[in-house]
């Protein structure tokens, strides 16, 4: 194999806090935990931090002074990636000689929000203990759907799956097969927040939120932290864990649209996935566990054809019944539970799990000699995507 987009940067450390809805632990609190374990996970010291970041209009004010990094090293952020821009950004510092180690993180609390419902909001939602508003590339396109009164991103990609509904014959049943899979991955998830079973039957009973959606169909709102360390690639015979190599990574140029593609309903996706797959030589034939956004069950559908793991259309036939993405099946997919059970980390768990997974450290949803896993993060005109390997 032979990478070239990311093959001077590995992830040396991943850490989470505690994860649960409504815990009242501030943000600070949180963010610190996780990050502390990251950097003890890579077999670090503060000292050797030589910078922290996060997702744009998602840092905490004061984090590296509070955690006592001093920082060598600036994120000016990327012009692509999305949610994962500021790992992207990471990894080209660590191959370029420009930092060493980067710790990365995101943070989110429920009553945080990045949609600001009301004049006032803001200021609650950009403290320090609030996830705070996401300021990303492509935001600016939202105007025309806020005068259709479609103000939630269950509308925008409800509106995607239905125009795929209707091209491809994508069924509500199929749908429903991802988030039954991801509450029986979930289950194996100590951290996860919902880990009941649940059946088709629940799934066509939960009430509807924005159709085809129903409330199976989205992901459960939580407060968490995860971080992550990205180092340069010859630290690796000193990481403490299995180190993880960053083989590739993709992502969406700035532009997208929502709303105002030609390809609709395709999305930034398939521009993250080919940028990813250009930078190496593995096909989505060698992947062996796949981690993919589903912060809406359509987005998971857009992801595995944008990925190439199967045709233009053939989603919805390649997940139906559940069997191929079990733990068991031929493309584990969302292995801890996805955001629809786990909870919505923004992608970062989707990270930590594939690092997990590659490691060998996932407990009883261990995929059994996982080398290769692709993380895929983002929906609309956001996205970025990574392709990982032991």
């Amino acid at each position: 194999m032979s990478g070239h987009g990311g093959g001077g940067a590995i992830i040396s450390g991943i850490g989470i806090s505690e994860i649960g809805r409504r815990t009242g632990i501030s943000g600070v609190d949180l963010t610190t935990r996780a990050a502390t374990a990251a950097i003890a996970d890579a077999g670090l010291e503060l000292a050797q931090i030589d910078a922290v970041t996060s997702v744009a209009g998602g840092e905490i004010p004061g984090l590296s002074a509070h955690l006592g990094v001093t920082a060598r090293w600036h994120d000016k952020g990327v012009a692509s990636g999305g949610l994962l821009a500021p790992v992207l950004a990471a990894c080209r510092a660590v191959a370029n000689g420009e930092a060493r180690h980067v710790l990365i993180y995101r943070t989110v609390l429920m009553m945080g929000g990045t949609i600001l419902p009301a004049e006032g909001a803001r200021a609650a939602t950009a403290s320090a203990d609030s996830e705070g508003p996401i300021s990303l590339p492509g935001m600016e396109w939202m105007g025309p759907l806020l005068t259709m009164h479609a103000y939630s991103a269950a509308n925008w990609l409800a509106m995607h799956c239905r125009r795929h509904m209707h091209l491809y014959g994508t069924t509500k049943e199929q749908l429903g097969w991802l988030a039954v899979n991801s509450r029986r991955n979930a289950a194996l998830n100590p951290d996860a927040a919902y880990r009941e079973p649940i059946t088709l039957e629940d799934y066509f009973s939960a009430r509807m939120i924005s159709d085809p959606f129903g409330l199976f169909d989205c992901d459960v709102p939580i407060d968490g932290s995860i971080a992550l360390v990205v180092s340069a690639s010859d630290y690796a015979d000193d990481c403490k864990n299995t180190p993880v190599r960053v083989e590739a990574f993709g992502g969406a140029p700035v532009g997208g649209t929502w709303d105002q593609r030609p390809d609709y309903p395709k999305m930034a996706s398939v521009e993250a996935a080919a940028e990813m797959w250009s930078q190496t030589d593995l096909r989505p034939g060698d992947i062996d566990v796949a981690e993919l956004y589903d912060g809406f069950t359509f987005l998971t559908l857009a992801w595995l054809e944008a990925l190439g793991i199967c045709g233009e259309g053939e989603s919805g036939p390649y997940i139906e019944g559940g069997t191929r993405i079990s733990l068991e099946g031929e493309l584990p997919l969302n292995t801890y539970g996805g955001q629809l059970s786990a909870g919505r980390m923004h992608g970062y768990w989707i990270v930590h799990e594939a690092v997990l997974q590659l490691r060998h450290q996932a407990g009883l949803r261990q995929i059994a000699g996982a080398e290769v896993a692709v993380a895929a993060v983002g929906g609309g005109p956001i996205a970025g995507c990574m392709l990982l390997t032991r």
